[in-house]
């Protein structure tokens, strides 16, 4: 075989990859999603929206002094970044850790961690959210964390 040919392989191979469809998604064309609590979330990556398989990117945001329910998932990690505001991240087995976060932070939840987060800033608490599933399967404690948000 030729270097000619391998190059004219691996050129079709390279082709073959790009020709897979890379999804944006405007802001306006965000797609809501399950509210937990006040907790809104709005995908810009997902499984709806961009057939995603692996993956699920999101922004949520938490009103002054309201939280999410407690709630942990079952079949995915998540990976937060605090885009702005300030709060608490409760979670523990029985939410006995709290937590302060803040603008730049960056939380890493296990696939079973119980957690709640709770706005406990000025302004709005504005998070993005990633995870390694396109669908995520949430189980809720009603019984645990704050009740006052």
């Amino acid at each position: 075989m030729s270097y000619d040919n391998i190059f004219i392989i691996h050129f079709e191979e390279r082709n073959i990859k790009f020709m897979k469809k890379i999804v944006i998604t405007k802001k306006n064309n965000l797609e809501e999603e399950i509210n937990s609590g006040a907790m809104i979330r709005m995908a810009g990556v997902s499984e709806g929206l961009s057939n995603a398989k692996n993956i699920h990117m999101a922004i949520a945001s938490i009103p002054k002094n309201r939280c999410s329910t407690t709630h942990y998932h079952t079949n995915c990690e998540s990976a937060i970044y605090v885009l702005s505001g300030e709060g608490l991240f409760l979670h523990g087995e029985n939410l006995e850790i709290e937590e302060n976060i803040s603008e730049g932070d960056f939380i890493f939840v296990p696939d079973g961690a119980m957690h709640q987060p709770v706005n406990t800033g000025e302004s709005e608490l504005r998070l993005i959210v990633a995870r390694n599933t396109p669908v995520e399967i949430v189980e809720e404690a009603p019984d645990l964390g704050r009740k006052d948000c």
